[in-house]
């Protein structure tokens, strides 16, 4: 007789014959004594882990390191180990068998009757939490194993499956065994794939999480505003908000839209400079000008053409508004369509590019800075002196010195290009994500000059910002998603203005440079005063009541 057999003789009765114990069956109370287990170990453990939990933090703030323990902590170490393991034994019991019990072993360790096992969830159609499954079904099986193999191109998954959801699930399962990672940190669930097919991502496998705070109300041009800032940086929605406060109370901000203009700048080459020159007399004289418009106004309508030549390469740079859609890909069509125009004229002309980089299109540009682009915006406030001190913890004097030390002196050291300011990208990057615009404009878009003057006999403080390329749209691209559309309309600017076509675009223009005005005031006021640090480390990197925070970023 080997062993295996005198293991099987040695075990007790299974289950329903003569003999064996008694079986806790679901809803039978458990016996006194075992409770009072329960119950010491469960306290054990809590108390454990809470005074641990005070210990570590304690030490962090202390910059004592953590491994460096004393004999209390040693205890309730030992005291949250052995409570933790008590308590998974027991009220995971079932788990545990089923490890370490083999298949046909299973019904002599049973504590009750045996359940159906429950399905397993799926890695696919789970969030971040969700756990891959040892098998898929044998047609998404297959799939994955064709995309992985290299068979079938990952970016048709939508187009032969017909459902979107499914096809993300897919990529992403065969994402991981190609790389062996796992994302589960990116959530699948909870995203309409379908409503950015085509215009917004492709071969996606997730989205992004991103908070949402509101700075507000921003009082401007007598409406008032609850700006939306997607940020992952703390105090700045804060600092924003603070800066619309000291708006507020000082009597509101104003603005103005100078110029609304997409530009588009196609580059082409000819045999000689002189044929270059012949075109750009003949696009820039002004007799011209109609007949180009009846070819371009089918996308959009024109309004000039600026051209700058080197050597026997033409650059033209096209302006013409675009409604209330950002307009880069309408003002793209129409030039093409006056290109193809001018082609039968000019047969020699040798079209490079349709962006020729004089746009210019997510670049610095001192051409951006100069003819502006997009919604060139001056947004301005009087702030007065009871409010600079009170809400700003500085004074007038000190404002007006430190902007043209740093905003003005310190960026023309710096020999920056219209960057004459605090931290304008920060309020532009936040609004945009928020309401779907393209983050990647940012780089024109926060080109901007502050101005600070002390005015009526030097008490108060006249604030201004100027920001001549803000590009926005309020429909077209990411601004037709759901969370980025709730944003536009908790701004009232939510798709085309069909009464005044463009305006809610020019609106959420002078919102963003509205923002800014309180960004740029809050920021400069704690450098001003010295809490810039100091509110950092206090509300930015040890404590998460953000309620009471000073209200400042960099």
């Amino acid at each position: 007789m080997d062993v295996r057999q005198r293991q099987r003789r040695a075990r007790p009765p299974a289950v329903g014959q003569a003999g064996a114990p008694r079986v806790l069956q679901a809803g039978d109370a458990l016996p006194l004594p075992i409770r009072h287990t329960n119950l010491i170990f469960s306290a054990l453990f809590a108390a454990s882990l809470a005074y641990l939990m005070r210990r570590w933090r304690e030490k962090i703030r202390s910059s004592t390191p953590l491994h460096v323990v004393d004999l209390t902590e040693i205890l309730s170490i030992f005291g949250l180990v052995a409570s933790l393991i008590y308590l998974l034994s027991f009220f995971g019991i079932a788990f545990v068998q089923s490890i370490v019990s083999s298949s046909d072993e299973d019904e002599d360790f049973l504590v009750g009757p045996p359940a159906a096992p429950a399905p397993a969830q799926c890695g696919l159609l789970g969030g971040s939490d969700a756990v891959v499954p040892e098998k898929m079904p044998e047609e998404d099986e297959e799939i994955v194993a064709s995309v992985v193999a290299g068979k079938v191109p990952s970016y048709v998954l939508e187009t032969r499956l017909g459902n979107c959801r499914r096809a993300a699930g897919l990529r992403r399962e065969a994402v991981r065994r190609i790389t062996g990672r796992q994302i589960e940190g990116l959530p699948l669930d909870g995203f309409d794939y379908a409503s950015i097919l085509g215009q917004c991502c492709e071969l996606p496998v997730g989205y992004v999480q991103l908070p949402v705070g509101i700075a507000g109300p921003l009082l401007l041009d007598g409406q008032r505003f609850y700006v939306p800032m997607a940020t992952t940086e703390g105090c700045l929605v804060a600092s924003t908000n603070r800066g619309c406060k000291a708006i507020a109370e000082s009597g509101g901000a104003t603005s103005v839209v100078l110029r609304d203009a997409m530009t588009r700048a196609p580059v082409a080459r000819f045999p000689t400079a002189r044929r270059a020159a012949e075109l750009k007399a003949f696009l820039e004289d002004p007799a011209n000008f109609d007949t180009l418009s009846v070819v371009f106004n089918r996308f959009g309508r024109l309004q000039g053409v600026q051209c700058a030549m080197a050597g026997r390469n033409l650059y033209m740079r096209f302006s013409c508004s675009t409604g209330d859609a950002m307009g880069m890909n309408m003002i793209s069509k129409g030039v093409q369509n006056v290109l193809d125009y001018l082609q039968d004229d000019f047969p020699d002309m040798d079209v490079i590019s349709i962006s020729g980089n004089f746009c210019s299109d997510k670049k610095p540009a001192a051409v951006n800075w100069i003819e502006g682009r997009g919604k060139s915006v001056v947004c301005e406030a009087v702030i007065k002196e009871e409010i600079v001190k009170k809400v700003l913890k500085t004074n007038v004097q000190s404002l007006v010195e430190l902007n043209v030390i740093k905003n003005l002196a310190g960026s023309a050291v710096a020999g920056a290009l219209g960057g004459f300011n605090a931290h304008a990208s920060n309020i532009v990057t936040a609004i945009f994500i928020a309401t779907g615009q393209d983050p990647a404009q940012n780089v024109e878009s926060s080109q901007c000059i502050t101005m600070l003057e002390a005015v009526n006999d030097g008490k108060d403080l006249h604030i201004s910002v100027t920001m001549p390329s803000i590009e926005v749209g309020t429909v077209g691209g990411g601004t037709q998603l759901a969370s980025q559309s709730a944003c536009l309309d908790l701004l009232g600017v939510k798709g085309a203005n069909r009464e005044s076509p463009g305006s809610n675009a020019r609106l959420l223009a002078t919102v963003v440079a509205g923002g800014v005005l309180a960004g740029e005031l809050s920021l400069l006021s704690a450098l001003a005063a010295g809490q810039l640090v100091k509110s950092h480390m206090k509300y930015n990197r040890s404590s998460r009541d953000m309620c009471k925070a000073a209200s400042l970023s960099s």
